[in-house]
C-alpha cells in the first residue's frame, strides 16, 4: 500500500512557516560563516605560513606544495562527512547533524594553534596537522548539507532561492573574518608572526564556536524532515537509494559544482601564493583584494539567489559558467599587473561576480534534485565529491599547470574554462523541481 504524506493545515504550516524560516536562514548563515572562517583559515595559513612552520627542512616550492597537500586532505575527507552525516541527516534529523559538525569543526580548528612546531616535535608536528585537518573536512562534509536544507526547507514558495542563499552568504564573512585575521598577523614582524602570531586566529575560534552553538541550538527542525517522519518515509540506508534511483543527478551536481569549487579555490588560494610568490606582490594587497571580493559577494549571493526565483536558478548558474570562461584570461592578466588596484579589480570581480552568480542560486538548484527522503545524502555526496576533486586539487593542480607553462597561467586558463562548460552542460540538465521520491522497499524495510 502507498505510503502517503500527511498535510497539515495551511493555517498551522503557513504560522509555522512564519515563525521559523527568517530564524533558520540566518541561524544557517551565521554557522557557516563560523565553519568556514576555521576552513579558510586553513587554506591562508597554508599558502603563507605553514610550509615554514611544518615542513622547514625542504626546498621552499616543495615546502608550498606539502602545505597544500595537507591542506588538501581536509578536501578528501569532505565525501567521508558527507555520506555519515547525510545517512543520520536524512534519518535521525538536520538540526541535530548542524549541532555536531559545528563542534567538529571548531574543536580541530582551536587544537591546530597549539600543534608545536617541527623544531619541537619534528614531523609529529606535520602528522597532527593532517589528522586535524582531517576532522574539518569532515565536518565540512557534513555541514554544508544540512544548512541548506535547513534554510531552504524552512522557506517560503517563491523565495527558496533566496533564502537558500543564505547559508551560502556565510563564506563570504568566513572569509573576511579569516583574511582580516592573517592579515593582523602577517604584519607582525617575522619572527613573531612564525613563533607565536599565526595561532592567535586559530585559538580565537572558541568564541566563534559559543556563539554558533547559542545560534543553532533555538532553530527548530526542518518541517520537511517532520512532515517525512510522520508519513513514515524514511529510508533504512538513504545513500543506496540515492545510488540506485538518482546517479545522473548525482553526476550533473557533480559536474556543475566541479566548476565552481575549482574556481573558487584557484582564486582565493593558488592566486594568493602565486601572486605573493611568483609575482611578488604584497601579501597585505592581495588578502584586501580577497577580503572586499569577499564583501562583495556578500550582497551579491542573495541578489543571484532572488533573481534565480523570478527567472530560474539554472539559468543564473549557467550565466556564472560562461563567466568563468569570459574572465579567467582576464583574471590572470590583471593579477600580471601588479599593481594594487588592478590585483583588486581582479579578486572583486573573482569572488563578487563569477563566484557569487554559481554559488548563490546553488543550495536551491542542487536541493531540487533530490527528494525529501535522500535529499540530505544525495547533495552531500554530490557536492562534496566534486569538493574534493576540485577544491582538493585546485592549488595543486594549478601549481602544476603554471610549472608547465614555465610560469605562464595559460593552461590554468584552458583547464578553467573546460570545467566551466562542463558546469554549464550539467546544468542545462538540471530539473528546476524536486522529483517526486522513489524508495526502494528493500532498502526502507516498509511497503510502499
Amino acid at each position: 500500500m502507498t505510503s502517503t504524506q500527511p498535510k497539515p493545515s495551511a493555517g498551522k504550516r503557513g504560522a509555522r512557516s512564519r515563525r521559523q524560516y527568517v530564524t533558520a536562514g540566518i541561524a544557517s548563515m551565521m554557522g557557516t560563516t563560523i565553519e568556514w572562517y576555521d576552513f579558510f583559515l586553513y587554506g591562508t595559513a597554508a599558502a603563507l605560513i605553514f610550509n615554514k612552520i611544518f615542513f622547514p627542512d625542504i626546498d621552499p616550492l616543495m615546502g608550498t606544495l606539502a602545505a597544500f597537500a595537507t591542506y588538501s586532505v581536509g578536501f578528501f575527507a569532505r565525501p567521508l562527512g558527507g555520506i555519515v552525516f547525510g545517512h543520520f541527516g536524512d534519518k535521525v534529523g538536520r538540526k541535530s547533524m548542524l549541532l555536531i559538525t559545528l563542534v567538529l569543526m571548531g574543536v580541530p580548528t582551536i587544537l591546530i594553534g597549539l600543534i608545536p612546531s617541527y623544531e619541537s616535535i619534528g614531523y609529529w608536528a606535520a602528522v597532527l596537522l593532517v589528522l586535524m585537518r582531517f576532522l574539518q573536512g569532515v565536518a565540512v562534509g557534513g555541514e554544508w548539507g544540512g544548512a541548506v536544507l535547513m534554510a531552504v526547507e524552512h522557506a517560503p514558495d517563491g523565495k527558496k532561492g533566496f533564502f537558500g542563499s543564505l547559508p551560502q552568504m556565510g563564506v563570504a564573512p568566513g572569509l573576511i573574518l579569516s583574511s582580516l585575521a592573517m592579515g593582523a598577523v602577517a604584519s607582525l614582524p617575522e619572527e613573531d608572526m612564525l613563533s607565536w602570531g599565526w595561532r592567535i586566529p586559530f585559538l580565537a575560534s572558541v568564541v566563534l564556536l559559543l556563539v554558533g552553538w547559542f545560534i543553532r541550538v533555538k532553530v527548530a527542525e526542518s518541517p520537511d524532515f517532520e512532515a517525512m517522519e510522520q508519513a513514515g518515509k524514511k529510508a533504512d540506508v538513504p545513500i543506496m537509494v540515492v545510488l540506485k534511483k538518482h546517479p545522473k543527478d548525482v553526476l550533473r551536481v557533480v559536474g556543475a559544482r566541479l566548476a565552481e569549487v575549482t574556481w573558487f579555490y584557484t582564486v582565493v588560494t593558488f592566486a594568493l601564493a602565486y601572486a605573493t610568490g611568483t609575482l611578488g606582490v604584497e601579501k597585505t594587497i592581495v588578502l584586501d583584494a580577497i577580503t572586499w571580493g569577499a564583501l562583495l559577494s556578500f550582497f551579491t549571493m542573495p541578489l543571484f539567489g532572488m533573481l534565480g526565483d523570478r527567472i530560474g536558478h539554472k539559468w543564473v548558474f549557467m550565466l556564472g559558467a560562461i563567466g568563468i570562461g569570459l574572465f579567467s584570461t582576464y583574471f590572470f592578466e590583471l593579477l600580471g599587473t601588479r599593481q594594487e588596484i588592478w590585483v583588486t579589480v581582479a579578486m572583486v570581480a573573482a569572488i563578487g561576480a563569477v563566484y557569487a552568480s554559481l554559488y548563490g542560486p546553488e543550495a536551491i538548484l542542487f536541493s531540487n534534485q533530490f527528494p525529501s527522503e535522500v535529499r540530505y545524502s544525495g547533495i552531500s555526496l554530490a557536492v562534496q565529491v566534486s569538493g574534493a576533486i576540485g577544491g582538493g586539487l585546485a592549488p595543486i593542480v594549478a601549481t602544476w599547470l603554471l610549472a608547465a607553462g614555465d610560469g605562464s597561467p595559460q593552461y590554468i586558463v584552458w583547464y578553467l574554462t573546460g570545467l566551466g562548460l562542463v558546469a554549464f552542460l550539467s546544468a542545462w540538465r538540471m530539473r528546476s523541481n524536486p522529483p517526486v521520491a522513489h524508495i526502494v522497499p528493500e532498502l526502507t524495510g516498509q511497503h510502499v
